[in-house]
C-alpha cells in the first residue's frame, strides 16, 4: 500500500479467555507475526463464543473501514460452542473458500485432525475475514503457510493491482 502498513484487527472467539480464566496466547501471537510481516494490527479483541457478538464486532470493523483483514482465533471446531465461521458467513458478501482450503490441506501434512476444522473465510466491503484455528500451534503454520499470498489478494481487494497472474521464470 505505498509504504503505507495494511491495518489488521485480530478476534479471538473463547470463553474462557473472556472470562479471563485463560490467556490469549494465540491472539498474542497473530499480532506479533503479523507485525513482523509488515502488518498494523490496530485492534485486537477477545470476545465470548457468541454468534451475534462476533458478527456484530466483525460486520462493525468492516463497515468503518478500520481494516482491510479481520483474522479470528478459535470457535472452528466441533464443540457445541464453537461458532466462528457461522458468525462470519452471517455477514461476508463473498465467500472466500480457497483460503480455509488451502490451510486445511497444508495442516493436514502435519496432522489428521486438521479435517476437523470449519473455518471460513470471506469479505465484506472492503475487509478479507479469515478464520484461523485456536491453538497457538495452528495459528502459526496456517498463517506462515497463507503470508506470502495473502498481501497480494489484499491489494487486488483494495484495487492497488490488478494483476492476478503470477510472474514466470524464464526457463535458463
Amino acid at each position: 500500500m505505498n509504504n503505507k502498513r495494511m491495518k489488521v484487527a485480530v478476534i479471538t472467539s473463547s470463553d474462557s479467555g473472556y472470562r479471563g480464566e485463560r490467556e490469549d496466547l494465540s491472539g498474542a501471537l497473530i499480532e506479533e507475526l503479523m507485525t513482523e510481516n509488515g502488518y498494523e494490527v490496530c485492534k485486537r479483541l477477545l470476545l465470548p463464543d457468541e454468534r451475534a457478538i462476533l458478527s456484530q464486532a466483525m460486520a462493525r470493523i468492516a463497515d468503518e473501514g478500520s481494516a482491510c483483514l479481520i483474522l479470528t482465533t478459535g470457535g472452528t471446531g466441533f464443540s457445541p460452542r464453537d461458532c466462528m465461521p457461522e458468525a462470519t458467513m452471517d455477514i461476508v458478501e463473498r465467500n472466500v473458500p480457497g483460503i480455509p482450503e488451502a490451510m486445511r490441506a497444508y495442516s493436514m501434512t502435519l496432522t489428521k485432525r486438521a479435517m476437523l476444522s470449519r473455518a471460513a473465510a470471506g469479505i465484506r466491503k472492503q475487509t478479507l475475514i479469515i478464520n484461523l484455528p485456536g491453538s497457538p500451534k495452528a495459528v502459526r503454520e496456517c498463517l506462515e503457510y497463507i503470508l506470502p499470498q495473502l498481501r497480494h489478494g489484499l491489494e487486488i481487494m483494495l484495487g492497488l493491482t490488478g494483476n492476478c497472474a503470477e510472474k514466470q521464470e524464464e526457463n535458463a
